[in-house]
């Protein structure tokens, strides 16, 4: 199948429903655009409706929630880390242009403050006492220093407490989240403690002065939100986006394929913190005022609520989501409360009459939580839609492949496989122990460049422990492990897949929510160099590497044929069996490996599909490729391997080629046993 119908694949003609969706999105931005002036036109049309300050305040306030989401999304929704005190970060943002535009901090004025005066960062405040620094900060430059600010909050806070996962880092950061307020609530000379910042500066733009008009702030949250989402977009679509997704499905298999967990997660929380610091800026420039009430564990739920009801992962989701819930918060509550008031006074019902659903907002967020749960669990609007199955004219769409890879292709996606003869893995006395098991003693192993060294033994043997140990997963008690001349053991699993070694998994660890091409994308990214600031700005040397990783991807699926080219965009978990392990084949290829480590690929495939993917991995050798593999099918091993090494309760049994391993009366007697083996002998 050609590179172009493959590109036909991924970017199918628009369909009726496509347009539908951008149309939608085109209308819903237009009404935004002119939101504060809808009332005024139609009642210029003769249609009463009636669009106040309040309205437009509740609206801006919607989009500061919007942007809040936003950013939870990326560390909850791309990167999977469970945050609960997230609001921590928006109380740092808030301050930070709350203690620097009051006049809560008012120290004496010396000719040092003399060059900031000339910058508009202070300004001279006139006392009879003496005069003092009153300091004016920008709106406009506070934006990307509260940015920056929160995010070294989120880099300080991550960097100690992101190697913990799941329960126990919601704890920990819901930890974090009751501190901030406690401390602002306790360091009054810099807060004004419970009471709060009050007096902080309105923006002002080319001479304008918001002060407390709610309008200008609504077009700035506007502005803000359409930012967030376009950053969103793009650090979704990129290296760093497809890492956070991998971390969030699998953080093993993510190592494997040589994403630093540590590293991808602060950036996630990072970037997160900044969201939220924006977001403080904003609304505290809104309200002119900060308390710590703003900011407790309530407002960390809420925009959870919010993310998970909009569909975890899923920018417009969420941000449909926080508008809805904090529309039904200033909106539909007040009015429905109205409307029990009202049919409590018409049925004399005395609970109904006094009934305040706006003061139960956390009790009906959790109700919607519960019932998002029971019945659509992936949100309002899914981060990945479900697909029909494929017609058989799809899954034909690629030519029918049968046997090995096409040996032009296969050196196309390998590249220069050329190296010196000699050892490129050797494993010398390596012991592992699991508390008093000991899973593997003293094992060595040798693989020659280009050659086929497979690992048999029987279950339990220590084989993939002896894989886990070489890649990273698991430390050794003793031993060397060195590969290509340098010593590797005690390197972390993203540091050895950077060496050249890449592994399949026993039983499949693939990303199993996202699409194939994702899968294999992910394979690439150690040989990726786009940052941060490269994937939001997409230049054109980021355009250009990922143009290059979409061919080299396109390349490996050309290897599978129609077993993977008509479902690019298919969601692994929806494919079969054979299927993943051909995907986590590919991924493993992506890496460009030196050295590949197969563990039971053949294991659950029938015995076509089992000859097929040993003439693959046969041809992968005969390109150069090294490998070592584990396999229990002796008729596999005996077609592929040079030599064969077997393992027996964490020892090295024997060694030596396959003809000779299977006539070894003490490998029968480690498969077969004792009785089993003098009775074949006998017969």
């Amino acid at each position: 199948m050609t590179t172009a119908s493959l590109m036909t694949v991924l970017h199918p003609p628009l369909t009726r429903g496509d347009r539908a969706r951008r149309a939608t999105v085109t209308l819903l931005t237009l009404v935004l655009i002119a939101f504060p002036f809808l009332g005024h036109a139609f009642q210029g049309l003769g249609f009463d409706l009636d669009i106040g300050d309040d309205d437009v305040d509740s609206v801006a306030n919607a989009l500061a929630y919007a942007t809040l989401a936003l950013g939870l999304n990326i560390v909850v929704g791309f990167a999977g880390l469970l945050d609960l005190g997230y609001a921590a970060f928006f109380a740092i943002g808030a301050y930070t242009y709350g203690i620097f535009t009051s006049f809560q901090i008012m120290p004496a004025w010396s000719p040092f403050w003399e060059p900031l005066a000339a910058l508009g960062l202070v300004a001279k405040y006139h006392q009879a006492a003496g005069d003092l620094v009153h300091f004016t900060l920008s709106f406009w430059l506070a934006l990307p220093i509260a940015a920056g600010i929160t995010a070294l909050c989120g880099v300080l806070f991550g960097t100690p407490t992101l190697r913990l996962r799941g329960d126990y880092l919601a704890i920990v950061t819901l930890g974090f989240g009751e501190i901030v307020p406690i401390v602002a609530r306790n360091v009054p000379s810099v807060t004004n403690g419970a009471a709060g910042l009050n007096g902080v500066m309105a923006p002002t733009l080319f001479g304008f002065n918001f002060r407390v008009d709610p309008t200008p702030y609504y077009y700035v949250g506007v502005l803000l939100t359409a930012f967030l989402i376009f950053v969103s977009f793009r650090l979704r679509d990129s290296r760093i986006g497809r890492a956070w997704m991998a971390i969030r499905e699998d953080e093993t298999a993510a190592g494997a394929m040589g994403v630093d967990h540590v590293k991808t997660k602060l950036m996630a929380f990072a970037i997160g913190a900044a969201f939220a610091g924006m977001t403080g800026v904003f609304f505290v420039a809104k309200l002119q005022t900060a308390t710590p009430d703003m900011f407790g564990f309530p407002v960390s739920v809420m925009i959870l609520v919010m993310v998970v009801f909009g569909g975890m992962g899923s920018v417009w989701g969420v941000t449909l989501g926080a508008f809805v819930l904090s529309l039904l918060q200033s909106w539909f509550l007040p009015s429905l409360t109205q409307w029990a008031h009202g049919i409590g006074a018409a049925v004399n019902n005395d609970w109904l009459q006094h009934i305040d659903l706006a003061r139960s907002t956390e009790l009906i967020f959790g109700i919607i939580l519960v019932v998002m749960m029971l019945f659509r669990r992936e949100g309002l609007i899914p981060a990945t839609r479900k697909q029909d199955a494929l017609s058989f004219e799809a899954q034909n769409v690629a030519g029918v492949r049968r046997g090995g890879f096409d040996a032009e292709t296969t050196r196309k996606v390998l590249g220069d496989m050329s190296h010196a003869p000699g050892k490129l893995l050797d494993v010398r006395g390596v012991t592992v122990k699991f508390g008093g098991l000991t899973a593997l003693n003293k094992v060595d192993l040798v693989v020659p460049a280009g050659g086929v060294v497979a690992v048999i033994g029987p279950n339990g043997s220590g084989k993939s422990t002896l894989f886990n140990v070489i890649t990273g997963l698991v430390p050794a008690d003793s031993g060397s492990i060195q590969f290509d001349g340098a010593e590797i053991l005690g390197l972390k699993s993203h540091e050895i897949l950077q060496r050249g070694i890449a592994r399949t998994f026993q039983n499949i660890r693939l990303f199993a929510n996202l699409q194939v091409i994702d899968n294999i994308m992910i394979g690439q990214h150690a040989r990726l160099k786009t940052g941060l600031l490269g994937a939001v700005l997409r230049g054109p040397g980021a355009r250009r590497e990922e143009r290059a990783a979409l061919s080299r991807t396109l390349d490996i699926v050309t290897l599978f044929g129609n077993r993977l080219a008509p479902r690019l965009t298919q969601v692994v978990s929806h494919l079969s069996y054979a299927n993943r392990r051909r995907v986590e084949i590919a991924r493993a290829l992506a890496t460009r490996p030196k050295l590949l480590l197969l563990d039971e690929p053949t294991a659950g495939m029938n015995p076509a599909e089992t000859l097929e993917l040993a003439e693959q991995i046969k041809t992968l050798h005969e390109q150069g490729l090294s490998v070592l593999i584990i396999e229990h099918k002796l008729d596999v091993v005996t077609r592929l391997a040079d030599k064969v090494v077997v393992l027996d309760h964490g020892e090295k049994l024997t060694e030596g080629t396959p003809d000779a391993v299977r006539r070894n009366e003490d490998v029968l007697r480690a498969y077969l046993g004792r009785a089993a083996t003098d009775a074949a002998n006998a017969a």
